[in-house]
């Protein structure tokens, strides 16, 4: 909870801080839970600015408090209190402090109570969410995807038992299902980092060239490959087919890239739909939320498999932090009035 001495009238709202390894987003957010700006620094974790005279250079947390001041420092001092609220990497034994993991299944009000509190010597407290652990023979964790995902379901309109599969696609792909406000359990899938990897450091990448506009016809492609009449051969032989259809002359230079996307993002659903013992007409709402073009890429493979085609979510970030806010009460929603609705969150077909 903000000690007394730091609370401010609701009106005042909140800053929403998603923290991650490489870089900074806020969201200075109004009193029903708008986004009234957002700012985007380069001040991940393990890239945070050099501290200045003002902070000394052995405080604890001095070029995470300097990072905070350089993203908002004006917000913070236009609202003095305004309650401070992070999710992601800042959470993690590298970041500003650490914010324990809790066991799933969880819900949201095990994560308003975990809030790891972060004292600053001038101003309100920093807040912090904890991240997720899946115990089991292969443990599973996440940071910052939790909040991802109850911003997802603050804008669904279903019944409280109704399943949600939210997808997170990105360097480490989450799925995640989950109900209104709980988070049931979820699969990890380093697709993005792979991708970068075979892209970036093996002979693969010694033949692909830069193509203008995503090859939509390579990457459809690769889907086929994932789940075609081979598909027993598994995703290590499939990936090789990149270098040798480029060698015969199949695949041009150009097309490489989106061909190897397919395989990899054909051969995650695939292994999705076997670990959930999921078919495509099970009744179930599906959620994308991540960068634009990896959404379309998903969906995209998701209905080549026979799913329904997703719903596609934005703003979930900022909406699960102000969720959390409410929660935990860090933040009192006022009544909703006709001139200022307070919408939970926006979902794009």
């Amino acid at each position: 909870m903000v000690p007394a001495r730091f609370l401010v009238p609701a009106e005042a709202g909140l800053i929403a801080l998603d923290w991650g390894t490489s870089a900074l987003r806020a969201f200075r957010m109004g009193a029903h839970g708008e986004v009234l700006e957002t700012r985007h620094r380069p001040w991940g974790i393990m890239n945070l600015p050099p501290t200045t005279a003002s902070v000394a250079d052995g405080e604890p947390g001095a070029a995470f408090e300097r990072a905070l001041q350089d993203t908002c420092g004006d917000w913070l001092a236009a609202t003095p209190g305004l309650p401070l609220l992070a999710c992601g990497m800042v959470g993690s034994a590298q970041g500003w402090r650490e914010a324990k993991y809790l066991p799933t299944p969880t819900s949201l009000d095990a994560l308003a109570r975990g809030l790891t509190l972060v004292e600053r010597r001038d101003g309100p407290p920093l807040h912090i969410v904890p991240g997720l652990l899946q115990q089991g023979a292969l443990p599973n964790v996440m940071r910052g995807e939790e909040t991802q995902v109850l911003g997802v379901l603050a804008g669904l309109a279903l019944p409280a038992d109704a399943p949600v599969l939210i997808g997170l696609p990105g360097t480490h792909s989450k799925w995640v299902l989950a109900r209104r406000g709980r988070i049931e359990q979820f699969h990890t899938f380093m697709t993005g980092e792979v991708f970068a990897a075979l892209r970036g450091h093996t002979i693969l990448g010694k033949t692909m060239q830069a193509a203008a506009a995503p090859d939509n016809d390579a990457f459809a492609r690769g889907l086929e490959v994932a789940r075609g009449s081979d598909a027993a051969l598994g995703l290590l032989s499939h990936i090789f087919s990149t270098r040798t259809l480029g060698l015969t002359g199949a695949l041009a230079p150009t097309a490489q890239a989106d061909y190897l996307s397919g395989l990899l993002i054909g051969h995650e659903v695939a292994s999705l739909a076997r670990a959930q013992g999921q078919t495509p007409t099970t009744p179930q709402t599906l959620v994308l939320c991540g960068e634009p073009d990896l959404c379309r890429r998903y969906a995209i493979a998701l209905q080549t498999y026979g799913f329904a085609a997703p719903t596609i979510a934005t703003q979930a970030t900022a909406t699960g932090l102000w969720q959390i806010a409410l929660a935990a009460g860090l933040v009192v929603a006022p009544a909703p009035s006709p001139s200022h609705p307070f919408t939970a969150g926006s979902l794009a077909a």
